[in-house]
């Protein structure tokens, strides 16, 4: 099944707002919004608006269905307080998906996404039939306290070199690194008009906070709340969250399907899109 030309794109769909717990947050609908069946939500990086999902993967990814990416609190045209915990995040986006009446979702999250998709499917199991993870980790995840002096070190390296931090801090530094990362920049202008808002620095401020203290909790020993089919992509390369974390998140998930890229980083959807579109896309049909 594929979509035909009359399907919400990422380029010319509007962004709107829904009523969240602190306010309205920002989202924009793909696909086909009177698809029926289950809609898939996803939900961006630390640092991302919704300009920041790659429309070489958003656009072929809902197949028919409806999507819809939400945002996060005080980030881009979203109302209310940038959030300081990976909880809090999940309760808007559990409250978001209330208001649009939705009874069943699948469910997309990439790196702090996929936290926070984690943090959705322990507090509401019932309403996530399947869950994808990349370039994520479980709490108390291998590694992700770091996570944010990687991220700082990397922006202050792209300040030095007038790089883009995404470029050092997603991609690996091999030639099809380099040229993934040149592409991947050049599909995110692709949105002329109606541009999301720019992220503060307030916003990485409460993220990587967050982040940090997703990090440092310890997992839980008993068994998750959510026992669905779950997809784990990540990156061999990955700097920022270390792939130790897709073997932690198979020990958090045992029924999980883990898939790790070769010379891929923290982009590794990006990277490797056509491969993520498709096994997603087989994921979901099962």
């Amino acid at each position: 099944m594929t979509d035909t030309g009359d399907a919400l794109r990422l380029e010319t769909t509007p962004t709107q707002v829904v009523s969240g717990p602190a306010g309205g947050i920002a989202v924009r609908f793909l696909g086909r919004t009177t698809a029926p069946g289950v809609p898939l939500v996803a939900l961006t990086h630390l640092g991302g608006n919704l300009d920041s999902f790659d429309p070489e993967v958003v656009n072929p990814l809902p197949d028919g269905r409806q999507m819809v990416l939400v945002g996060y609190s005080g980030v881009g045209a979203s109302d209310g307080p940038a959030r300081y915990s990976v909880e809090d995040m999940a309760a808007d986006v559990i409250a978001v998906i209330r208001t649009l009446r939705f009874e069943r979702i699948d469910l997309l999250g990439l790196s702090m996404g996929g936290m926070v998709a984690q943090g959705i499917a322990d507090r509401a199991p019932g309403l996530v039939e399947h869950l994808i993870l990349a370039g994520s980790g479980p709490a108390g995840g291998p590694g992700l306290t770091r996570l944010t002096g990687v991220m700082v070190r990397g922006i202050l390296a792209g300040i030095i070199t007038c790089t883009d931090p995404t470029v050092r801090l997603f991609f690996t530094r091999t030639r099809a690194g380099s040229r993934a990362a040149a592409a991947y920049r050049s599909r995110l202008a692709r949105r002329a008009l109606h541009r999301d808002n720019p992220v503060g620095i307030g916003v990485f401020r409460a993220q990587l906070r967050a982040v940090r203290r997703w990090g440092d909790r310890f997992g839980s020993p008993s068994p998750p709340a959510f026992a669905g089919p779950v997809l784990v992509f990540h990156g061999d390369s990955d700097r920022m969250v270390s792939a130790s974390n897709a073997q932690a998140l198979r020990n958090r998930y045992p029924q999980a399907t883990v898939q790790i890229f070769p010379d891929s980083g923290h982009g590794v959807v990006f990277q490797n899109r056509a491969a993520v579109v498709d096994a997603t896309r087989r994921f979901l049909d099962e």
